[in-house]
């Protein structure tokens, strides 16, 4: 025992980055701040299940490493309870620190990551906290968010509100599996989005992150529930059911939305430039797609707050069924429309009109679209378009897909090399299919999601 001792305090003294994690189990307030202030990598602080009355903000500023990352956890999840006028403030330099499991019922504004955090981690905790402002606002880059539960909020602010610092948005956020549900309207006032994603400052800095595989359900704050409001941000694989407001990329470039599912919703709106939008999937929306009808051009001087024109955009590969509209743009006072809007190679079964387009569209092109059973189609030109049954058939999985023998199947032509996963998550490969589906005996890698797979309690 003895030369096992030496030859450890000679390794020790040998291998300085080796420390010795410790497990700090607390049950108050005080003693879990204590703990926080004494962390050191590896290190898990558990506070007992219970109800605390927090009356500061618990900050944390520590520094893990991504081996060893500093954990601070409820002892069994949503089981501890922070409630009263604090939150947890995560401030610089604080680094990778995980936050498990907590139910925060706080006031709102008070839980959040400050400019200068990194590779932090908010996961399995639940936000239904009270009054006016943010559940959880993310500043800092590369930090993740995933498996919460935000809910039943009644007040204006956010459920979830990413920031940055100076002009530049957050960078490298991953945000997914997260449930967001019952958010009840505030009256048409502003500023009560389920999730905004920057603000027109931002608008103009990459942020290169990932929003996927989120459920958002009876979330209806305001007309917009998700608010992009910073460029090169992809949001994929994410379902919208039973909402009352709309997915907007409001703000910002060169973002990617594919392979979203949308139910009963006002669908997906979008203002900027170079965006590509592709299979997404709708059915039972009020409308699908709504093209934006700019009122500056920000690329001419306009001011950021402005509904930037839509440029270069590329709308292809979507399927929409019996919607009550389908691809749509409404007028605006001395609106300046749309510029190079493409609409190629989607599915429109069921609805009015398949476009309805009231705004100046200069420079469009619509090729290969498949029409079945709508009332007209509209605004879209003879030549952008087939009529024909595209023989869609509703899966178990709960959507419409094609069947064999449908004329969408190999039928667009062209290279895409943007256009790379179907709505299940499948690699397209050529000659790609019209619509969402690609006919594929791939794995299924994605589907349209319920609240069991989501949140703080799900099996992952």
């Amino acid at each position: 025992m003895k030369i096992f001792n030496v030859l450890l305090f000679f390794l020790l003294l040998a291998s300085p980055a080796i420390v010795l994690a410790d497990t700090i189990n607390v049950n108050s307030i005080d003693a879990l701040q204590s703990a926080i202030n004494k962390a050191k990598p590896g290190d898990v602080i558990v506070l007992a299940d219970g109800v605390y009355p927090a009356a500061t903000d618990i900050v944390i500023d520590r520094k893990g490493t991504k081996d060893a990352p500093i954990t601070i956890a409820a002892q069994t999840a949503g089981g501890a309870e922070i409630s009263g006028a604090g939150g947890f403030s995560v401030v610089s330099p604080a680094k990778y620190v995980i936050i498990r499991g907590f139910k925060f019922t706080s006031t709102s504004k008070r839980t959040k990551t400050g400019g200068g955090t990194s590779f932090c981690r908010f996961t399995q905790n639940i936000f239904e906290t009270s009054g006016e402002g943010e559940d959880l606002t993310i500043a800092g880059s590369d930090h993740e968010i995933d498996y919460n539960t935000f809910q039943n909020k009644n007040a204006l602010g956010r459920m979830l509100a990413i920031r940055g610092t100076g002009k530049q948005i957050a960078e490298r956020l991953h945000i997914h599996h997260n449930y967001f549900q019952n958010y009840t309207s505030q009256g048409g006032k502003n500023g009560a989005e389920t999730l905004q994603f920057g603000l027109s400052g931002f608008s103009m800095s990459s942020s290169n992150s990932i929003v996927e595989y989120n459920l958002f359900e009876r979330c209806e704050g305001e007309d917009e529930l998700i608010s992009v409001k910073a460029s090169a941000v992809t949001l994929r694989y994410n379902t919208i059911r039973d909402c009352k407001a709309q997915f907007t990329l409001r703000h910002g470039n060169h973002s990617q939305v594919y392979g979203n599912y949308f139910f009963n919703t006002p669908g997906l709106r979008f203002f900027g430039d170079d965006h590509v939008i592709y299979s997404n999937y709708f059915e039972g929306c009020g409308e699908a797609l709504y093209i934006g009808n700019g009122d500056g051009e920000v690329a001419d001087g306009s001011p950021l707050v402005c509904h930037d024109r839509p440029d270069r955009i590329l709308v292809a590969f979507n399927t929409m069924v019996n919607n009550k509209e389908n691809i749509v743009q409404r007028k605006r006072d001395k609106g300046l429309g749309a510029t190079y809007i493409s609409i190629e190679y989607n599915i429109i079964q069921g609805g009015k009109s398949a476009a309805d387009i009231s705004g100046p569209f200069v420079n469009s092109e619509w090729k290969g679209n498949i029409l079945f059973n709508v009332g007209d189609a509209g605004n879209m030109p003879a030549d952008g378009y087939t009529t024909v049954d595209p023989k869609l058939i509703k899966t178990a999985s709960g959507a419409y897909h094609l069947q064999a023998g449908s004329p969408a199947i190999d039928n667009a032509k062209g290279n895409y090399p943007m256009i790379n996963f179907d709505m299940d998550g499948q690699l397209r490969t050529a000659p790609l299919d019209i619509g969402a589906d690609e006919v594929s005996n791939a794995v299924v890698l994605t589907h349209i999601l319920y609240p069991a797979e989501v949140g703080y309690n799900a099996k992952h």
